[in-house]
């Protein structure tokens, strides 16, 4: 290969990362609103029941009043789901990723996106809009959602500073 022709590669290389990270950097990840979250997995047993431990798990969590959902995890005075709930998922190698249930294209608290089994893709039921939970941290794949450049909220997934195996914060 000539000098020109690997200059052209890595040119190309580079314009192509740029149209990417131009691409990321439009999506609007914050478009549902900022609410308290905190949910948390006291003990590995407690993560292993209630979490995700292992790639392309998930789960919902979502506490609005007296709707609780999972109904018989360990609910305290300070958990907080988020504006529509918070949706928990390991991704394609097990690590743990956390976004709002709620649809960035219908902002409302009661309309939450659900995950597909066979695409492993999240999906808003009312918009039909697509996103991309388990390999692209919550980026639009289609619909509405794509178009208008609207992903998930997301939120941080981690150890807890008093001790907890895991927590969910914002």
């Amino acid at each position: 290969m000539t000098y020109n022709a690997k200059a052209a590669a890595i040119a190309t290389a580079l314009s192509a990362v740029a149209l990417t990270l131009q691409s990321c950097e439009q999506v609007d990840f914050d478009r549902v609103p900022p609410t308290n979250v905190r949910l948390s997995f006291d003990t590995q047993a407690e993560w292993d029941r209630y979490g995700t431990p292992g790639a392309l798990d998930h789960k919902e969590f979502i506490l609005d009043g007296t709707y609780r959902v999972p109904s018989d995890f360990p609910w305290t005075a300070l958990t907080y789901t988020g504006f529509g709930g918070i949706l928990l998922v390991g991704d394609i190698s097990g690590a743990p990723y956390a976004y709002d249930l709620a649809c960035p294209v219908e902002l409302r608290r009661d309309v939450r996106i659900k995950i597909d089994p066979d695409t492993n893709e999240a999906y808003c039921p009312s918009c039909e809009s697509r996103y991309s939970v388990f390999t692209n941290y919550g980026s639009p794949v289609s619909g509405e959602a794509r178009k208008l450049k609207r992903g998930l909220r997301r939120f941080n997934v981690g150890p807890g500073f008093n001790g907890e195996f895991m927590v969910v914060s914002r």
